[in-house]
């Protein structure tokens, strides 16, 4: 049974409102829930004695075995139906005291807390001065608790209306109901390669024993991904290996032109990839040729030039970027170069906000040939869009393409030339074992009057201290990045989130910053219409998850603070850094290490020495290793849903040499 196409809705409980919470999640067949796997995972503590309540602390999370009171009351304030009843000691040694146990929005519970019932109650306690509460808290029966106690509990990312509890229960029953699950890989290439069964692996992930457990079927799971991942990297490279190019081109002048013209110098790095490039494309040869330089290194420069020489041999050239924002930054500066420098080019902008009339237009003038330039983002490879003479596809920033959207790209022309570009750091060991099947230009030098960001790593108690440097920066009418790992709160796990973190700047600004949020779970339109404005100077203070890793290039902006940022690769946080430093002013970046472990700091103080994101790309591959399974992923990792390229080389390896 192939469980990509079986609905949620098909597992059991799972109703319409369950099913619109996951979607929410990105989940929507049994496949995609197998695969939604912990962010981390705990260990349910034994139960306290019920006369250490006293003890604790405000924010302690424990478990007590307590008993209904004959106190439960309901009340409305705001819309929201507010439980609440007390429980005392369960073996009446201390009935005395009591605990207040709170519920909101959850009719139910007065059918389930009868009093004299008892149960064993999890959660967080609060603390203040009528005594102690525990909100919203998972409960048990002592013999489900006591099971509990002998395993690691997933901790899950979570959204409005659903719980980690939830999702481990669904997954239950889905592994209950629909396992064994098909398994790519024989039972001799499981034993060879020392992996578990896929069942296995997934129900060892959700449900592990112990860390061991978890690590194993992390690196099954991961071996699956790395491995689909090559098979598709083999399969395209057999497709374009040696092609014979329909776009040979002798004639460079007019990007020479382009290089006199411009007031600045090219540096060393820029001149020798623009001289491979033009070497790919007089050699008779389709090229296949990925552009690897750091964040600000000039590979979008290197890429015009290419545009520029085939544009005008008479060809038409594509280049696609992963969001509208910047697809029409790069329209714009091509634009403003064409018309300054006399480059004939006919450049179009092509992205999904466009109206039908006006891509109807669109498409009509890239067909029959008015158009030599057209840059857009996925809009590009729709079916509707004709090219006449497509002769070079460069796709920026690589990794945010599937193999397929790049592949459905190429074959808009007859075996057009690709380009594509990252600023993602790869060490080289591994540059060589993911793009077997494209020439390297690496691109190290940085333009001379670029200034280097200020980076340094601070405690969650300094953080005042940054954002009086946002108030410094926004002041002079700059304006700053704050990142967080999480979008939302999750009483689970303590970290930074990006939903509520605007009540830390209203508290300290007063309210006199304009800040936007943007995370992944938002629509593309909203993603893009805040992106937009920020662009624009609308927002002071844009607060993100990683999600703008790419995509957005604001010159303006010269702060960026990282939350959480031990939870992050050095090579994701390198790249983060990179949206600072992009214009003519000092720009400043602030690691903020939540962990309060020494070793975290000197782990982050390899950024606070280095800009060289080369660099740091090998000191993330030593320092972090395999199996960090409470880390939380890279992002900027070819939208793998586990495997992380840095931390899981050892297993990238292993794959590579299992397909040879």
């Amino acid at each position: 049974m192939d469980l990509k196409q079986v609905n949620v809705t098909q597992i059991k409980r799972i109703g319409d409102k369950t099913a619109k919470c996951l979607k929410k999640l990105h989940v929507e067949s049994v496949n995609d829930l197998l695969w939604y796997v912990p962010r981390s995972y705990i260990k349910y503590p034994e139960i306290i004695p019920f006369s250490g309540i006293h003890d604790l602390e405000d924010g302690q999370i424990v478990a007590v075995y307590g008993t209904v009171n004959r106190d439960y009351s309901e009340n409305r304030y705001s819309r929201v139906l507010i439980s609440t009843f007390t429980i005392h000691d369960a073996s009446r040694n201390n009935s005395s005291i009591r605990l207040k146990i709170v519920f909101f929005g959850q009719s139910y519970v007065k059918n389930i807390f009868y009093p004299g019932k008892s149960f064993v109650f999890y959660g967080k306690i609060k603390k203040n001065g009528f005594g102690y509460s525990m909100e919203m808290p998972e409960y048990y029966s002592p013999e489900d608790y006591k099971a509990k106690l002998n395993n690691l509990q997933g901790i899950y990312p979570l959204t409005k209306g659903i719980s980690s509890n939830t999702i481990r229960k669904h997954i239950q029953t889905a592994i209950n109901d629909f396992f064994p699950v098909d398994d790519s890989f024989s039972n001799d290439f499981i034993r060879t390669n020392h992996l578990m069964s896929l069942s296995d692996a997934f129900r060892k992930i959700h449900f592990p024993n112990n860390a061991e457990d978890a690590g194993e079927a992390r690196n099954t799971l991961v071996f699956h991904e790395f491995f689909d991942f090559l098979k598709q990297i083999e399969a395209s490279k057999s497709d374009n290996t040696e092609c014979p190019s329909d776009f040979v081109i002798h004639d460079f002048s007019m990007g020479n032109h382009y290089i006199e013209s411009i007031p600045f110098e090219l540096t060393g790095s820029q001149k020798a990839t623009a001289e491979e490039i033009r070497s790919d494309l007089s050699s008779g040869i389709c090229m296949r040729r990925l552009i690897q330089g750091d964040v600000g290194s000039g590979k979008t420069m290197v890429a015009f030039l290419a545009m520029t020489d085939l544009a005008n041999a008479g060809f038409q050239c594509a280049m696609m970027a992963p969001t509208e924002v910047l697809a029409t930054q790069h329209y714009e500066k091509i634009c403003k170069d064409n018309e300054a420098y006399g480059l004939s080019l006919k450049p179009v902008l092509l992205t999904g906000s466009l109206t039908a009339a006006q891509k109807k237009k669109v498409y009509a003038g890239i067909e029959n040939g008015d158009y030599n330039i057209v840059i857009g983002t996925h809009a590009i490879f729709q079916e509707k869009v004709n090219f006449r003479n497509l002769s070079l596809v460069i796709t920026d920033e690589q990794h945010r393409f599937g193999v397929r959207q790049r592949q459905m790209l190429s074959e808009k022309g007859s075996t057009p030339h690709i380009l594509v570009m990252s600023a993602t750091p790869i060490p080289r060991t591994l540059t060589l074992t993911l793009y077997t099947d494209l020439k390297i230009s690496v691109m190290k030098d940085m333009p001379a009057k670029r200034i280097p960001i200020k980076s340094c790593v601070i405690t969650p108690a300094q953080r005042k201290d940054a954002f009086a440097l946002i108030k410094k920066e926004t002041d002079d009418g700059h304006q700053a990045y704050i990142i967080c790992p999480m979008v939302e709160e999750n009483e689970d796990i303590e970290l930074e989130n990006v939903t509520s973190y605007h009540e830390k700047l209203d508290a300290w600004f007063k309210g006199g910053i304009r800040y936007g949020i943007l995370h992944g779970r938002m629509k593309p339109k909203e993603k893009n219409d805040i992106m937009e404005s920020f662009a624009k100077r609308e927002i002071d203070v844009l607060i993100s998850t990683t999600v703008v890793e790419v995509g957005i290039d604001v010159p303006n902006a010269t702060v960026i603070i990282i939350e959480n940022a031990e939870r992050f690769g050095l090579a994701g946080l390198h790249q983060l850094r990179g949206r600072v430093g992009r214009g003519d002013a000092q720009s400043y970046c602030v690691f903020i290490n939540g962990s309060g472990k020494s070793t975290e700091n000197e782990r982050l103080e390899v950024l606070h020495k280095s800009n060289d994101g080369f660099f740091i790309a090998e000191e993330d591959l030593r320092l972090r290793g395999p199996g960090d399974i409470n880390g939380v992923r890279q992002s900027g990792d070819m939208q793998f849903i586990l495997a992380d390229i840095i931390q899981d080389y050892d297993i990238l390896v292993k794959v590579k040499e299992a397909l040879t």
